[in-house]
């Protein structure tokens, strides 16, 4: 009777690791088989398969009303787009450090705000944290920049992971709505851009596929190339890289839409790829 009770119990123990095994195995199977329709599914429609996971993370009370009245694009979006907005905005704020310097002392208008335009940046993303910034400086003017010796408005530092920024000209980048400066997308684009050449996910792949894309119809069409440098539409910092181009293509593309799909419909349809822009009327 011994022997039988320990065979099975041995025997029912065998079942049980053979069905772990094959339960372990068909989620392996079904993991690879949705990374193989995602593939197709990107290489044919330039997105990700979806974007979103089920909203959980919350504002406070005060933070939901600076992001309701304060940051304009979250009112262009519609009530299911919005509880993925402020799910994203509650992650980025308990996923990044925010550090006052000279004294400034950090509020929950500028960690909803920061937040906020990093959110909107990658609201075309699955993946939104940018990890590649785990610091957010935050000063109240101008700050002294050791990475080249002068004072600086914004920017950002991957060594140390750190975006830096002037509060004072941060806000300023969000009074003139469609003068196309604006110091917080413009430090974000640069993380992302960093960012994207870094990580291997499905946002970040189409992301610097895209930006590549563009750069090729540039280099490839004369005609194209003048008129944006002739067009006066970005201003002549753009050209000074192809990083500091795509930073304030980027300001265009979000403070002007309209404009820049007139003149300059292929260059705006290569950046609502790449971000995946298509809501909130873009």
């Amino acid at each position: 009777m011994l022997y039988m009770s320990f065979y099975q119990q041995f025997n029912n123990g065998g079942k049980v690791v053979l069905i772990i095994c094959f339960a372990a195995l068909f989620i392996m199977l079904c993991y690879f088989a949705l990374r193989m329709v995602e593939m197709a599914f990107v290489m044919k429609t330039k997105r990700p398969l979806y974007r979103h996971f089920w909203p959980f993370r919350k504002l406070s009370e005060e933070q939901l009303r600076i992001l309701q009245t304060q940051f304009p694009f979250y009112s262009k979006l519609d009530e299911r787009e919005k509880r993925y907005f402020e799910h994203r905005v509650a992650s980025l704020i308990k996923d990044k450090f925010f550090i006052g310097r000279e004294g400034l002392v950090v509020t929950d208008e500028m960690k909803v705000l920061i937040a906020s335009t990093a959110a909107m940046l990658t609201f075309g993303f699955r993946d939104f944290y940018i990890g590649l910034i785990t610091k957010i400086f935050i000063y109240p003017d101008e700050f002294y920049s050791k990475m080249n010796e002068e004072f600086h408005r914004g920017e950002f530092n991957p060594k140390l992971k750190a975006l830096v920024i002037s509060w004072k000209h941060f806000k300023e980048g969000f009074e003139i709505a469609s003068d196309n400066i604006n110091l917080g997308i413009h430090e974000f684009t640069h993380a992302i851009h960093l960012n994207s050449i870094k990580e291997k996910d499905v946002s970040s792949t189409i992301f610097e596929d895209s930006f590549k894309e563009l750069i090729d119809i540039i280099s490839n069409q004369d005609d194209l190339r003048q008129r944006l440098i002739a067009a006066k539409y970005f201003r002549d910092y753009a050209f000074t890289n192809q990083f500091e181009f795509l930073a304030v293509l980027v300001e265009s593309f979000i403070e002007s839409p309209q404009e820049l799909k007139s003149q300059f419909p292929q260059v705006y349809k290569k950046v609502q790829q790449m971000l995946n822009f298509n809501f909130a009327g873009y």
